[in-house]
C-alpha cells in the first residue's frame, strides 16, 4: 500500500510550477501557493522554475525541509520579516565618486577603457539574509527522497547574450540548447539565484565560472519553456500582471511621460509580457496536436501541455500608490524626483517596495484571488490524478 507521500508524488509527478520576476510584487506568488496548500496539504510540484525574484521564491521552496506545504508557510514567514535594508542599500557617495571620476577621465582623455556602471543599488544585504535564511544543500536532499524531480533558474549571460538556465535535478534530467538560451546542469549556489535576480543597472553583475550575469529576466522569451524540457505535462504558472482589457483608442494622450513612467513601462516589459507571450504560442501548440489525425504522431518534442495561468485580480502596480513613503529616505527622493508620485509611475515603486505593509496587502490579495478561483485550481488538479 502507497503511503501518502509517494501518492502525491504519484498524483503530482509531471506538474511544473512556473515563477516569473517582479521584485516585491513576487509575494502574491506566495499567497497563492498559501490557499492551495491550505486545500490540498499533499500537494507536491516535483519541477521547479524560476527567473530573478521568482527564482528566489523557486529556490527556497526547493531547498526547505519537510512538505511543500510546510515550505510554503517558511517562504510566507519569510516574506512577512523582509525588508527593503533587507534587499537592497543605495552609496551615494560611491556612486558620485565613481561618476566625478569618470566625467573627468573623459574630458581629460586620459580613459583607458569604457565606462563601468556596477549597479546603482548594492545586493550585499539580499546576499546576506538568503545566506541566513536558506539551506542550499537541502536541493540535493529533496531531490534524493524523491519529492523534487528539478528546480531551474535563469539568467542572463553578459558575455554570450544568452538566457542560460541552471539546473539541479535528478540523474535522467536533461539539458537543451536553443536559440538565444541553453541548459547548464550544475549544483545550484546562492550566486546563480542572485545572478538571476540583479536587474542590469540596478545591481551589480554576478560572477560565475565563465562570466558575468545578469537577471533572467531580460532575454528570457519563453519562460515555460524550461519546465516542459524537464518534462512536465501540467504547469501552474502564477502572473503579476492583471488581465488585459480592451485598448480604449480615444484615451487622453496627458502630460509627457515621466521617468518612473518610462522605467515602469521598461520593467513591465521585461518581467511581465513574456508568460503572456508563451502562454499563446503554448495554447497554439496544443491546438495543432489536437488537431493531428489519430494515427498521426506529433513532430519530436511536442505534446500537450496543460496550463493554469494564474492571475491578480487588481493592479499591483496601483496598488503601490502612495507607498513610496515607506521606501528608503535616498531611494524615496530619486523616486519623487522621477515622477514616482504620479499613478502611472507607482509601476516603479511596486517592483522596489519591500516593507510588509505591501508585501502582505500582495499576499493577502494572492490567496483571496486563489480562493475565489478554487473551483478552476481543483478542476486543474484533479486532471493531475489522470
Amino acid at each position: 500500500m502507497q503511503t501518502t507521500a509517494q501518492r502525491s508524488k504519484s498524483r503530482f509527478a509531471d506538474l511544473a510550477l512556473v515563477l516569473s520576476g517582479g521584485g516585491a510584487r513576487a509575494s502574491y506568488q506566495v499567497g497563492v501557493l498559501a490557499a492551495i496548500t491550505e486545500r490540498v496539504p499533499e500537494f507536491e510540484v516535483p519541477i521547479l522554475t524560476g527567473v530573478s525574484a521568482g527564482a528566489i521564491n523557486a529556490t527556497s521552496l526547493a531547498s526547505s525541509p519537510g512538505s511543500f506545504a510546510a515550505a510554503v508557510g517558511t517562504l510566507r514567514r519569510e516574506w512577512k520579516g523582509l525588508t527593503a535594508d533587507n534587499v537592497y542599500c543605495v552609496q551615494p557617495i560611491s556612486i558620485v565618486r565613481s561618476s566625478i571620476s569618470w566625467v573627468l577621465q573623459l574630458l581629460m582623455r586620459r580613459r583607458s577603457g569604457p565606462g563601468v556602471l556596477r549597479g546603482l543599488m548594492d545586493m550585499t544585504p539580499l546576499r546576506q539574509f538568503l545566506s541566513e535564511t536558506m539551506v542550499l544543500d537541502g536541493i540535493a536532499r529533496n531531490i534524493a527522497t524523491g519529492w523534487l524531480h528539478a528546480v531551474a533558474l535563469s539568467a542572463t549571460s553578459y558575455t554570450t547574450g544568452r538566457t542560460v538556465t541552471f539546473v539541479q535535478g535528478s540523474e535522467s534530467v536533461p539539458v537543451w540548447e536553443r536559440a538565444l538560451r541553453v541548459a547548464v546542469r550544475t549544483e545550484l549556489r546562492l550566486d546563480h539565484v542572485l545572478a538571476s535576480a540583479s536587474i542590469p543597472i540596478v545591481f551589480a553583475a554576478v560572477k560565475l565560472e565563465d562570466g558575468f550575469y545578469g537577471d533572467g529576466s531580460v532575454r528570457q522569451t519563453a519562460p515555460l519553456a524550461p519546465a516542459i524540457h524537464l518534462g512536465a505535462r501540467k504547469l501552474i504558472a502564477v502572473s503579476l500582471r492583471v488581465p488585459r482589457g480592451p485598448v480604449t483608442a480615444s484615451a487622453p494622450i496627458g502630460d509627457y511621460p515621466a521617468a518612473a513612467e518610462v522605467v515602469s513601462l521598461l520593467f513591465n516589459a521585461v518581467f511581465l509580457d513574456s508568460i503572456d507571450a508563451d502562454a499563446e504560442r503554448l495554447d497554439r501548440v496544443n491546438q495543432l496536436v489536437a488537431a493531428l489525425p489519430p494515427n498521426r504522431d506529433a513532430p519530436a518534442g511536442m505534446r500537450n501541455v496543460d496550463l493554469l495561468l494564474l492571475r491578480p485580480s487588481r493592479d499591483l502596480g496601483l496598488l503601490a500608490h502612495g507607498y513610496e513613503t515607506k521606501l528608503p529616505s535616498l531611494v524615496r527622493f530619486v523616486v519623487r524626483g522621477m515622477g514616482g508620485r504620479r499613478t502611472r509611475g507607482s509601476d516603479m515603486v511596486s517592483y522596489l517596495m519591500f516593507e510588509p505593509t505591501y508585501t502582505e496587502t500582495l499576499m493577502d490579495l494572492g490567496y483571496s484571488d486563489a480562493s475565489a478561483q478554487w473551483p478552476r485550481i481543483e478542476e486543474f488538479l484533479a486532471g493531475c490524478e489522470s
